[in-house]
């Protein structure tokens, strides 16, 4: 990859940490699923006005959007609200890449070659230190596991998108965007109840939630499609292999900007956890090259019996 080409997907991968500072501004004044709800209809509005159909079955556009927009992002925004820790819930996310090797050799069928099993099992160890670590934290163990469903909810639309093959994956993560809205919305009024909405809502015009708003903003047009349509041109343009190690900064940039932005300081041990998980899924995600085939040296004789024959 030319050198401005790894900045831009180090630019993505700081955008897409950012986008969890971002949700928690959003929560601050919206409870989760009518967030994720008011998050998904500001970009399928447009994207049902201007962005052509993908061409791929319905069934795999809306696996899409069940697994990778509804349970992902219902489980995330409800673990952050709980107590999860926006830059932990940056490294615990990462799940979904063990999750969704797993998922394709259950479901799919596809081989499980010993490297990627080893490393979901070191992914595996390091989420077991952080979640260890969640036991004594004041929020509990249910934040953190809430994220790991919402890692599992994102496998399950890996999956979806892998079987939809579109041949212009941005049209299916836009299009993608038309499936939570409603069921979302459903959700938040049988949970959260109309007189929280309202109140929300309420709140919402008020100065204070410039904040929440602008959360809002960033996750619909900067973190997904800036950052998705950056993701996705380098992704047409280089091997998988090539791009997608830099995901494993998204982590990195979210316990950082957490840090300073935040305050939120990760204990030792999540730090280290977190740093088994980066390694597991990096592991799992490359190939190892093939050995070169060694060259033979020439034989002297061989040369002497092609300059006779010449």
């Amino acid at each position: 990859m030319p050198f401005r080409h790894r900045l831009l997907a180090v630019l993505v991968a700081v955008l897409w940490g950012a986008n969890f500072i971002a949700i928690h501004a959003s929560l601050e004044v919206f409870p989760p699923f009518l967030c994720s709800a008011l998050r998904f209809t500001l970009m399928a509005i447009p994207t049902i006005l201007f962005v052509p159909r993908p061409q791929v079955p319905t069934r795999w556009l809306v696996g899409y959007g069940v697994g990778f927009g509804i349970l992902q992002f219902a489980f995330l925004y409800l673990a952050m609200d709980v107590g999860m820790p926006a830059g932990l819930a940056s490294l615990v996310l990462q799940s979904s890449a063990p999750f969704t090797v797993v998922l394709g050799a259950m479901l799919l069928g596809e081989r499980l070659s010993g490297r990627a099993a080893s490393g979901v099992l070191l992914a595996a160890l390091g989420m077991a230190v952080v979640g260890s670590q969640r036991l004594s934290a004041e929020a509990g163990l249910l934040p953190f596991v809430l994220t790991l469903l919402a890692g599992l909810g994102w496998a399950f639309g890996n999956l979806a998108s892998r079987l939809a093959a579109a041949p212009k994956p941005l049209h299916l993560t836009m299009w993608m965007t038309v499936v939570p809205p409603l069921p979302m919305l459903a959700l938040s009024l049988v949970a959260e109840g109309p007189a929280q909405i309202g109140a929300a809502l309420r709140d919402a015009m008020s100065t204070e939630a410039l904040w929440a708003w602008a959360g809002l903003g960033y996750t619909t047009i900067i973190a997904t499609v800036v950052g998705s349509g950056i993701w996705t041109w380098l992704m047409a343009r280089h091997p998988a292999g090539s791009v997608a190690p830099f995901s494993m900064l998204v982590p990195v940039t979210g316990i950082a900007l957490a840090w300073l932005v935040l305050a939120e300081i990760p204990a030792p041990l999540e730090l280290a956890g977190g740093t088994l998980v980066i390694a597991g899924v990096w592991w799992a995600s490359t190939r190892r090259r093939p050995a070169a085939r060694p060259i033979p040296e020439a034989d002297p004789a061989d040369d002497v019996r092609e300059r006779v024959a010449g």
